[in-house]
């Protein structure tokens, strides 16, 4: 939940005003919410009602909602997502890399594309991956490297409190701007296609709603206190990635740090996409589809798509928005409140009905307006 995709929550507050410090706390609790009804699907009742666990992955629950349609097309269709979004993470950990290096040296005559192949060079053995034991290891030490950042850029704009002042805040925001934050917060807390796997591997799964009601509260504490203290701090002048803002004297240390964060994160989203299109691919009878050099062309192709990608979108708040606006939304809002509805209809509530449905219809707005704002903002910059 405390990725490096927080970054952009201050420049998200700066095109939404108050209505962003709203945003994120309904986020934290529509998330929550989302998560809940994802992991109930997994389950059915047995002949003396007790739950029992029938599926295990979101495409298990796609495929069963989808019966009636094309063989395993509900799966297909999460499959596709779920890569698109893990995808777009890998795209957004090279931009946010270039544009970290091209602001931590200045000085040197590289654009930020050139920074971006620089990065991406690093990341090459990202192909030779076979197991989470290595991602495991690297997030663990990006974990560290992102408790120092936070730090250090919380601890500046607490020495900035005499320059704060709520006059900062808009009243009235552009309706078009307000959209894209809405994507970008939506982004920050898109954590539904790891729950099913998440919760199939905890020791008490029946702790699973408590820890998710836990997570989301203090993910929406630190998400709130971060946002709020960096943008009372800067402003109008906030940027997309807030490190730029702070003084040289810390910026280039922070900005090697997030890099460093950048890089280890890379891997995650990275494993997991590839992981995904090689097992549906695999599934076939031809042997070469599950030989050693197949998946390192699989891996190696992706590692390239991501690199193309960055190159030609190198904007980072708009990237992530519109990320957020498509599959954020999808996998977090849209999808887990029809799989509820259409698994559960018999069983649910008035009220639960009715949460379910309101949840579908504010993703599907948001998801929609998200994507016009976010693509008229890129045609934009490119024009």
């Amino acid at each position: 939940f405390q990725g490096i995709f927080v970054l952009g929550l201050p420049y998200a507050l700066l095109h939404s005003g108050y209505s962003g410090l709203f945003l994120i706390i309904l986020a934290a609790a529509l998330c929550c919410y989302t998560g809940k009804i994802l992991i109930a699907c997994l389950y059915e009742e047995n002949e003396d009602g007790q739950l029992i666990r029938v599926r295990d992955t979101y495409e298990d629950i796609a495929n069963a909602c989808c019966k009636k349609l094309p063989p395993k097309l509900g799966g297909i269709f999460v499959n596709v997502t779920q890569v698109m979004e893990l995808i777009m993470t890998c795209i957004l950990y090279l931009v946010v890399s270039g544009n970290l290096l091209s602001h931590s040296f200045p000085y040197v005559p590289v654009t930020e594309k050139t920074w971006s192949v620089i990065a991406f060079v690093t990341l090459l053995p990202c192909v030779f991956i076979k197991t989470l034991k290595i991602v495991s290891k690297l997030s663990q030490l990006c974990s560290l490297v992102h408790f120092i950042i936070i730090l250090v850029v919380m601890t500046y704009c607490l020495t900035q409190m005499h320059q704060w002042s709520w006059a900062k805040f808009r009243l009235s925001v552009e309706f078009e701007d307000f959209l894209v934050s809405v994507g970008v917060i939506i982004f920050s807390y898109t954590s539904q296609i790891f729950l099913p796997t998440l919760e199939g591997n905890m020791k008490n799964p029946g702790e699973f709603r408590c820890m998710l009601n836990w997570t989301h509260f203090f993910a929406c504490v630190l998400k709130t206190t971060f946002a709020l203290t960096a943008f009372l701090t800067w402003g109008e002048e906030t940027k997309e990635v807030i490190t730029d803002n702070l003084p040289s004297f810390l910026q280039t240390l922070v900005n090697l740090c997030l890099l460093t964060k950048a890089l280890l994160s890379y891997p995650l989203p990275f494993f997991a996409a590839t992981e995904i299109v090689y097992a549906c691919i695999s599934r076939g009878n031809h042997p070469n589809y599950r030989s050693p050099l197949f998946a390192l062309g699989v891996r190696g192709s992706f590692l390239l798509l991501s690199l193309l990608m960055a190159m030609f979108i190198p904007h980072f708040a708009l990237l992530m928005g519109l990320t957020g606006s498509v599959t954020g939304a999808a996998m977090t809002f849209l999808l887990p409140s029809l799989f509820h509805l259409k698994l559960k209809w018999k069983k649910l509530s008035f009220f639960e009905k009715s949460a379910d449905i309101t949840v579908f219809i504010l993703g599907f707005l948001c998801s929609i307006g998200g994507i016009v704002c976010s693509i008229k903002g890129l045609l934009e910059v490119f024009g």
